[in-house]
């Protein structure tokens, strides 16, 4: 029994989720008629009240599109410091979009609409990039699974309102989030130009993200799409992934999040342990003291089957999935308990 905790990506599709996929009906998706993908996309957009939709193979390839769709090449994005769109795209808004980031010193991940305020150009103000986009991401990767307070959230809109600039949520983990703070869908389409919905996290799919926004801005995503490599023929095997994900596995989003604070309050008991960042959602993230070696404490779990990720910085995390059971949630705190 190999325990892997390094991300919710590591899961394997269920058996059911298997059948759904054998029973796919599919088409082409370039020619816009696969019936499936045109299903998940629906469902999607309703969900949240939102326009349009359309399903990319990535996360980072629909975040891009997103960017791409907002600004023009010599502009600015205001983001958080971690914010995945900056450190885990490959540099891509740069090279997608030509834009630049101004990186804003949130909290664990997340920024508040007086940073946002603070941070806009003067757009009269020709020597500086013309900034005309805001980035969020929620729940947020780097921050530990933190979720952003639905208020600050619609005072970051009106900010962006004020000064007529787009508003994108990397919503990668954004089930999470709705689960974890009991929070409508609908509300998050009312807020947003353009929401990325990843399906291959806590979700559970091989692969797969929808991105779903307002008519004006999406008019153009599927060109943006096709620029970046994204056109698909019959991926209505992987959407009907998407949608018995979206039927079945949402609700239970809130056992990961137990067991995540489970183990972070063993973590908290520990004496190798020098600190446990909050745990929201269904990732833990921790710091061992300097007595103990990163590389000796993770070694020493891979010998007992146990598999998480280093982070940098001396920051260890745990992240939980469906693939995560009982039995391993309860061997990984007795190995947790035992550890010195």
């Amino acid at each position: 029994m190999t325990i892997d905790l390094r991300s919710d990506t590591v899961t394997k599709p269920t058996a059911a989720m298997l059948q759904a996929i054998i029973n796919a009906e599919t088409g082409d998706d370039v020619y816009k008629e696969d019936p499936t993908v045109n299903e998940l996309e629906e469902k999607l957009a309703s969900l949240f009240g939102l326009d349009n939709a359309l399903f990319f193979p990535t996360g980072s390839m629909a975040n891009q599109a997103a960017i791409k769709l907002h600004t023009q090449p010599g502009e600015q994005l205001i983001c958080d410091k971690w914010a995945h769109v900056f450190n885990y795209e490959g540099g891509g808004v740069s090279f997608n979009s030509g834009v630049s980031c101004k990186l804003i010193d949130g909290s664990r991940g997340m920024i508040t609409a007086a940073q946002v305020e603070e941070n806009i150009n003067p757009p009269d103000f020709y020597h500086s990039p013309l900034t005309t986009l805001v980035c969020l991401e929620n729940t947020t990767n780097k921050g530990g699974g933190a979720c952003y307070d639905l208020e600050e959230i619609k005072k970051i809109r009106s900010v962006c309102t004020a000064h007529g600039l787009g508003l994108h949520l990397d919503g990668a983990r954004l089930f999470n989030a709705l689960v974890a703070k009991n929070e409508d869908p609908k509300v998050y389409g009312e807020i947003f130009d353009t929401i990325s919905i990843c399906l291959s996290k806590g979700l559970g799919t091989p692969l797969g993200t929808v991105l779903i926004g307002t008519k004006e801005i999406m008019k153009n995503a599927i060109r943006v799409r096709k620029v970046l490599g994204g056109g698909m023929r019959q991926i209505g095997f992987m959407a009907a992934a998407g949608i018995y994900a979206l039927e079945h596995h949402v609700k239970r989003l809130s056992e990961d999040h137990q067991k995540a604070t489970e183990i972070s309050e063993v973590l908290k008991k520990q004496s190798y342990i020098a600190s446990v960042e909050p745990t929201e959602t269904n990732i833990v993230i921790f710091t061992l003291k300097p007595a103990f070696s990163e590389e000796v404490f993770m070694k020493d779990l891979s010998e007992k089957k146990i598999r998480i990720s280093a982070m940098g910085k001396g920051k260890l995390r745990v992240v939980t999935h469906y693939d995560y059971t009982e039995e391993m949630h309860k061997y990984f705190l007795d190995t947790l308990n035992a550890y010195s």
